[in-house]
Formats: structure tokens, C-alpha cells, sequence
């Protein structure tokens, strides 16, 4: 579907209108063989009618997809796009619904056919037969919703259950158009000529795939001769569609200017380290990172201080670093900003401790009660239901014990303090925006240490409020500090976590802020 070329989807769409003004003709001229088509006769009749569980469960139906709920369906569908960046698609299905909705007013005030005298009787309609404002709604948004689906969903499995559930949504409106005696056959049909029809033609004019920006950008200063190399490094677990990811990156790649990309997948044993190193050695000019909040902090790491920027294309359950630095989730808009965006300096963490080698971490580093959520997470549940994962293992660790805690910061005295969980961030937001850390910002030098400390469940309540509201002022329930470097000590084994990965339990975590070690491309 998505290889069809402009030319032909407009072909397409000519064709299947041209086919409903054709019918149309007939409908008008009272067609004896479509007149034969249409008059089902009584035995249909008294099939459709009859049978009370097949009247209800068809009415059920007419329900879900008139034009109420069709409008519902566009409107959210078109605001989800749009809020995601996804302008093209969101405008694209607002043309197809609405234009189709009045193209289907304009035929039937036109052709003026009156209902079929065999309609229900429960709910009689009154208003012009040809065509069906159910059947051609019904087909542009099944399309649309295909179509968007093909274009900026990962997941195989949901690309597949939306290409068998679609077409089965058309057949099943326009079967309970006729049964229910709504229209004749030929409205239907018209229906989803007209529907379709519109559908094509828009999507040949709109064309809502995102196309990279370097087209109409103001070409970057060479200092020097460059092949513009490209190479990816990608965690395999993570890309549905492998042959599909790298066909698009290497499309994109060639329209943006840069030569045929290099890809390098990471394994259990390497989970990008040594991909990022090969493709420095190589003079790799941008490395393309495609993975988990995990697997894009070790090709950050690796990358630091080269001066090569990394292009992110989130591919986890948290993506963190790529919400916080506004990079769309949706996979060819943030292969877009990586082949075309702007380099940004940000800031890298480092950080050692007990039974644990030196690392680094981009977005967050805890102890205590979110390090025990990470634990706790299923990795399997998680592949089937995402970020939910943690919400469960989060509801299951809600009341993990407050530790005694010593913090010292910039080398100071450490202070005491009681906590259930103790967070240091790069950058400030969690998921669904969530501000925990309202005044981090990832280039600023800094990191943002916050001590969360309820002492009972209900205290949840005012501590979730304080920082949804972003509240300043700190207590013993909610405490925040800051530094250039921090110190975190605990009496007992505490589980640990960077960047949404456990690294085990342990007494101590030392984080240093590296400032502006590490470019990455973000949105222009």
C-alpha cells in the first residue's frame, strides 16, 4: 500500500469515482438489471427482521459508526496526530472525513432516492438513500486509520491486526446497511466508491509521509571535503520490522545527502559500546542510535568528547532523553530530526559506587524505591504492554521501606536525612510529563538530586500533587538539591538503577556532571 506512487493512488482514486458516477447514472436511469440488484424481495426481508438478537446486534452497530460517533472518531484521531507532530496525517484525515462527509450530502440531495419501504421500523430514516453516509464514512476512516498505521506504528503485530480488522469494519457497516434495510445494495456500494475514491485522491495530494527538512534547509558551512558518512547502531529486540527500518533509514538517508548508512546491531554482550567505537574508528560523520534509554546511554558514552553527534530514534518503553529533549516517538519523524536536525550540546553523567564499574548515565540515576520498581518489571509483560509494566511493579513496590540516607554535595558535609527513594536527574521529566525534577535542564552543568519521603500510603496523594503542581518549597517529604557533584550513602544494601536499567544493589552512588560532552541532533 505505502509503495504506491503518487500517479497511481490519483489513478485510483479517478477510477473509483469515475465508477460512482457510473452507478450513480444507473441510479437515476432506474437501471433494470440494478433495479433487479436492489429489490431483495421478502424472504430478505423477513430474514433481516425476524430474528430480534441480529436486529440488536446490528443496531449496535448502525450506533458505533454514524455520524456522532464518526465524528468523535476523526476529531481524537486528528488531535492525537497533531499534538505528536504528525501534521500531514492529522490534516490529511480531517480533508478525507470531512470532505467525504459532504460529498456524501451533496450526491444524496442530488440523486434524491427514498429509503427501501422494508427498513426497520424500530427507528425509520427519512432522509435521501444514495449513497450511504455510514458505508463511505465508514471506508475513508478505515482507510485513513490503515494508513496512518503503516506509516508511524513499529510494531508488526499492530500493522497486521489493523490490516485484517479494517476491511472487515467495511464489510461488516455495509452488510448492516442492507440487512437492517437502511438502503438498497447499490447505496452501499456507492458508499464505499465514494469513501474510497476521496480517500486516494486526498492521500496523492496530501502525501502526510514526513519528509526531511534538508530539502528546504540552508546547507550547513563545509570546512572540509566530506562523504557525509552515516552509521547506526541499533538493538535488534527493539525494531519490529528490521528489513522494513533499514529501507526507510537508507530512503531518508539518500533525499538527506548522506551516503549509504552502515549498520551495526547490538548483542547481550555489547549493548552498543563497542558498534559506537567501531563506527568512530570508521569516521563515521553522524551515528544513528535506535533502541532503549539503555542502549542509546552506552552510544552517548562512547561517543562523548568526539564531537560526532548522535541522532536518536526511540525505540524503548521510556525514552526518556528523547521526550526530554523533545524528539518525536514516532520512528521516520525522528529518523527526520537525525538526518536533519541541529547538534546540541548536553551534558553526560558519570557515576561509580560499590560492586559496580564506572559508568556513565544520560537520563536518570536512583536508589530505592523506583530502582526496586525497575527490578520488579517483567521483561516479558513489558514487551507485550509497555510502560503499564511499571505502573504494576510500581503499585507492587509502592510501600518500599525510607533507608537512612547520607547525601553530600560539591564535596560538602553530608547531610542525613530519611527517604524512600532518592533520584538525581540530568533532565527533569518522567513519563506523561510528569515534572519531577522541574528546574533540571540537561545543559546546564548540574545535576538535580530529589528525596521523596512518604511516610504512609496516603501520603502518595499530596507528594503526586506537589510535584504535578511543581511546587517549590521543600520539606522532609519532598527535598531537592543541587550540584556539580553528588554523594548518596546508605547503612544497607539498596537496589540501584541508571537509566531505567538495575545495576544491582549496593551502599554508595558518586555522580559528576560532565558538561556539554555529548552532541545529539534535536528538532530544529
Amino acid at each position: 500500500m505505502l509503495s504506491m506512487s503518487r500517479g497511481a493512488r490519483l489513478a485510483w482514486g479517478v477510477v473509483l469515482l469515475a465508477l460512482l458516477a457510473v452507478l450513480t447514472y444507473a441510479v437515476l436511469a432506474d437501471w433494470a438489471p440494478l433495479r433487479g440488484l436492489d429489490d431483495r424481495g421478502r424472504p430478505a426481508e423477513a430474514w433481516a427482521t425476524d430474528m430480534a438478537w441480529l436486529r440488536s446486534t446490528l443496531a449496535v452497530v448502525e450506533d458505533l459508526f454514524g455520524t456522532v460517533a464518526m465524528t468523535m472518531y476523526t476529531v481524537v484521531l486528528s488531535v492525537a496526530l497533531l499534538a505528536t507532530g504528525q501534521r500531514r496525517s492529522g490534516v490529511l484525515v480531517a480533508l478525507v472525513m470531512g470532505i467525504t462527509a459532504g460529498a456524501t450530502t451533496l450526491v444524496k440531495t442530488a440523486v434524491a432516492r427514498d429509503r427501501p419501504v422494508w427498513q426497520d421500523t424500530g427507528d425509520l430514516l427519512s432522509n435521501f438513500a444514495f449513497p450511504s453516509g455510514h458505508a463511505s464514512s465508514i471506508t475513508a476512516l478505515a482507510g485513513v486509520v490503515l494508513l496512518v498505521t503503516l506509516l508511524h506504528v513499529r510494531s508488526v503485530a499492530l500493522r497486521r491486526l489493523v490490516a485484517v480488522v479494517a476491511p472487515v469494519l467495511i464489510v461488516l457497516v455495509l452488510l448492516d446497511r442492507v440487512l437492517l434495510g437502511r438502503h438498497y445494495p447499490s447505496d452501499a456500494i456507492g458508499g464505499f466508491l465514494l469513501g474510497g475514491g476521496v480517500l486516494l485522491v486526498l492521500w496523492a495530494a496530501v502525501n502526510p509521509p514526513p519528509t526531511s527538512r534538508a530539502v528546504d534547509a540552508v546547507p550547513l558551512p563545509q570546512v572540509y571535503a566530506s562523504e557525509r558518512r552515516l552509521a547506526v547502531v541499533l538493538n535488534p529486540t527493539k525494531v519490529d520490522d528490521l528489513p522494513r527500518f533499514r529501507s526507510t533509514l537508507t530512503t531518508m538517508a539518500e533525499a538527506a545527502g548522506w551516503s549509504e548508512p552502515t549498520f551495526r546491531e547490538t548483542t547481550v554482550e555489547d549493548p552498543g559500546t563497542g558498534m559506537a567505537e567501531a563506527a568512530a574508528v570508521d569516521g563515521a560523520d553522524l551515528v544513528i542510535v535506535c533502541g532503549g534509554d539503555g542502549t542509546v546511554r552506552e552510544v552517548c558514552a562512547e561517543l562523548a568528547g568526539t564531537g560526532i553527534p548522535v541522532g536518536i530514534v526511540p525505540a524503548g518503553t521510556g525514552n526518556l532523553l528523547a521526550r526530554n529533549l523533545g524528539i518525536p516517538l514516532v520512528q521516520r519523524s525522528a529518523l527526520d530530526v537525525a538526518l536533519s536536525g541541529q547538534d546540541r550540546a548536553i551534558d553526560l553523567g558519570t557515576v561509580s559506587g560499590d560492586n559496580m564499574e564506572d559508568t556513565h548515565f544520560m537520563v536518570m540515576a536512583g536508589m530505592g524505591f523506583d530502582a526496586a520498581i525497575m527490578e520488579g518489571v517483567n521483561e516479558d509483560f513489558k514487551r507485550r504492554v509497555g510502560w503499564l509494566a511499571y505502573v504494576v511493579s510500581g503499585v507492587k513496590a509502592i510501600m518500599y521501606p525510607a533507608v537512612r540516607v547520607e547525601v553530600s554535595i560539591d564535596g560538602g558535609e553530608p547531610t542525613k536525612h530519611r527517604a524512600r527513594t532518592i533520584v538525581v536527574g540530568n533532565v527533569g521529566y518522567l513519563q506523561a510529563g510528569m515534572p519531577l525534577l522541574p528546574d533540571a535542564a540537561i545543559d546546564d552543568g548540574v545535576l538535580d538530586l530529589v528525596l521523596l519521603h512518604p511516610r504512609r500510603f496516603f501520603s502518595w496523594i499530596p507528594l503526586a500533587w506537589r510535584v504535578i503542581a511543581r511546587r517549590p518549597h521543600t520539606d522532609d517529604l519532598v527535598n531537592r538539591m543541587t550540584g556539580r557533584t553528588i554523594s548518596i550513602r546508605t547503612p544497607g544494601e539498596t537496589p540501584r538503577q541508571l537509566d531505567g536499567d538495575t545495576i544491582g544493589p549496593g551502599h554508595e552512588l558518586h555522580l559528576r556532571c560532565e558538561p556539554g560532552r555529548v552532541l545529539v541532533r534535536v528538532p530544529r
